[in-house]
């Protein structure tokens, strides 16, 4: 299984994401070896998540949303959480 994610830096910047292992990869760039972005944003939390079959679809998702603006992303979030 492969995830999108939308990690919410530190100074409340948004980056996207794919991982197989999302607590692994949210270590990681807390530690300071992650993406350029993240480490230059101070690190963050994972927000957001999907899961999928292949790597090609989530690729596919998180150049999908990369697109959407700021705002269309926080709703994406918000929306998840009234889901739980």
């Amino acid at each position: 299984m492969y995830y999108f994610y939308i990690l919410k830096c530190r100074d409340k910047s948004l980056y996207s994401g794919v991982a197989k292992d999302l607590k692994k990869r949210e270590a990681v760039h807390n530690s300071g070896k992650g993406s350029k972005y993240v480490r230059a944003h101070g690190g963050g939390k994972i927000v957001y998540s999907e899961k999928f079959r292949t790597i090609g679809k989530a690729l596919k998702r998180e150049a999908e949303v990369k697109k959407f603006s700021r705002q269309e992303k926080l709703d994406l979030i918000k929306q998840s959480k009234k889901a739980q």
